[in-house]
């Protein structure tokens, strides 16, 4: 049932007679209620590569050159999720988790050439059971045909982001289903086309379930026309440690890529962005910097200002009281912290997703949370907001508690899982690892070879008390003060493999490094 709108509610009640005001403020009340109770419609939206320092309301060191407005404007008419982690900081694996409910080895895909076929798309088929027509537009990125949904337009692989292909529905094969949104950006046509599905191509006797999904800002970031001037004259705050890369361990000391000269490969970031080969270390990389976050927070800023076209589509149809809106990344990102760029490591910058939920009547105005969540549990929360149960063969589970603003359960999680698989892929120098974390501390093993045992680094643990070093500035774990701590979540680790079906039995080399490092 549709809301009135507010302009309308105030003509609807100046015309009341005090005699009949009474009877037909009731009608109203009841009407309101009766909206309320229906089920809700659920919008997911995710941003490729956004994270939490460039989402204004997060408060980072870039919060003062409000980029994001229209996400922040969400966040404080909802709710802020501060604890919320990805198991795998890479766009492929992510996305799987997302819409399985479940961790890497038993969805499948541990890497970017991993797949989710229709009959593996858990999330939709859920939503449709539930009552749900649903869509999915977008960057897509698991390779097999969104077949699980009712209706898809989504770019092929990557994507461009200008002159956009998508692949529509239909039984022809690709390329005879494309479409291209020609002198459009990416985020643009994406956002048109979620409209074009709102306004004329759903049931609207069903709540609608649609993911929405940009591919900005994934690198290398080409923003819209509209906004090359924006925050040109503007000087981009550096993060603390841009200079101070973590006095980590010989497992990832010196690896990843960075704004820098000596770790800029593979992108060769400052020589694409037109950086001075002459400049000297520093000044190279504080060039490479500014023109870097200042093509990403462009992109970002096309992102948040088409998230405003939804919400405005929203309320002029009345249906903004009764959506459920969610907003996140499908991981962190780097933006020259420790002189890292992209994702792939578990430090926080990555493995942080941003998390904000909207949901009027529901989600307390400008609330936040702390549970710790992880990507899993997207699907069994919105199941359960849909009035369904979670499956059994999901591994997440539901916090749709957290958004209603209720307590945190006491048997919720007190850790969360992470796992990265593509060991130096992409010439980036990640070495494979896997950890944990608490709401508190970080335990991380860098095991650091491919499946077969292949292109070898050093293995080592790592360990960091974020209270005291929210940063990750030093490595604590040869500190005799945390020994039994660490011993403590060693165990908890490998009970957490176990549990999650994660160990790596199927790896006998990994396994075989594993052993050999455990208690060292």
């Amino acid at each position: 049932m549709t809301m009135l709108k507010n302009s309308s509610r105030r003509t609807f009640l100046k015309t009341l007679t005090i005699g009949a005001g009474a009877v037909a403020l009731g009608q109203f009340a009841g009407a309101a209620k009766a909206a309320k109770s229906a089920k809700p419609n659920v919008i997911f939206i995710m941003a490729d590569d956004h994270t939490s320092q460039a989402v204004g309301v997060y408060g980072s060191r870039l919060a003062k050159l409000n980029p994001t407005p229209n996400i922040d404007a969400l966040a404080k008419g909802g709710m802020r999720f501060d604890n919320v982690f990805c198991n795998n900081s890479i766009c492929t694996p992510s996305r799987a988790s997302i819409i399985t409910g479940q961790y890497s080895q038993t969805n499948g895909v541990l890497d970017l050439g991993g797949n989710i076929p229709p009959e593996r798309q858990f999330l939709p088929i859920e939503m449709k059971k539930a009552g749900y027509q649903t869509a999915m537009v977008g960057k897509w990125h698991l390779k097999k045909e969104p077949g699980g949904f009712d209706y898809y337009c989504v770019l092929p692989g990557q994507g461009k982001y200008y002159n956009p292909d998508f692949r529509t529905q239909g039984d022809k094969p690709w390329p005879q289903n494309k479409i291209t949104r020609k002198g459009m950006h990416s985020s643009d046509a994406v956002t048109d086309i979620s409209l074009e599905w709102l306004k004329n191509g759903r049931d609207k006797n069903k709540p609608f379930f649609l993911m929405h999904h940009f591919k900005a800002p994934h690198d290398m970031f080409q923003n819209a026309k509209r906004y090359d001037q924006y925050l040109e004259d503007v000087t981009i705050p550096e993060p603390d440690n841009l200079f101070n890369p973590p006095d980590g361990s010989p497992g990832s000391r010196g690896l990843g890529s960075g704004v820098g000269k000596q770790k800029h490969a593979p992108w060769k970031l400052g020589r694409r962005l037109g950086i001075s080969p002459d400049l000297n270390e520093r000044q190279y990389a504080k060039a490479c910097y500014q023109k870097y976050l200042k093509r990403y927070l462009r992109c970002v800023k096309g992102v948040d200002d088409n998230v405003k076209r939804l919400v405005d589509y929203l309320k002029e149809t009345g249906e903004f009281e009764n959506t459920l809106i969610m907003y996140t990344g499908d991981q962190g990102f780097f933006l020259g912290e420790h002189d890292l760029m992209d994702k792939r490591w578990m430090y926080e910058e990555a493995f942080r997703m941003p998390f904000i939920v909207h949901y009027p009547g529901t989600v307390k105005p400008a609330s936040t949370n702390d549970w710790l969540i992880n990507n899993t549990d997207f699907a069994p929360t919105m199941l359960e907001v849909a009035g369904a149960k979670t499956p059994k063969y999901m591994q997440g589970r539901s916090f749709a508690g957290a958004i209603r603003g209720e307590k945190k359960p006491r048997d919720w999680r007190t850790s969360t899982y992470y796992r990265y698989w593509m060991h130096l892929a992409h010439a980036l120098k990640v070495p494979g690892h896997f950890g944990i974390r608490n709401e508190r501390y970080k335990l991380i093993f860098f095991y650091g070879c491919n499946t077969n045992g292949s292109r070898p680094t050093p293995a080592a643990w790592e360990f960091y008390d974020l209270k005291n070093d929210p940063s990750e500035m030093k490595n604590q774990y040869a500190n005799p003060e945390y020994k039994k701590i660490i011993a403590d979540m060693k165990v908890e680790l490998k009970k957490t493999r176990q549990d999650l079906n994660e160990t790596d039995k199927k790896f006998p080399k990994i396994q075989a490094i594993i052993d050999a490092n455990w208690d060292k």
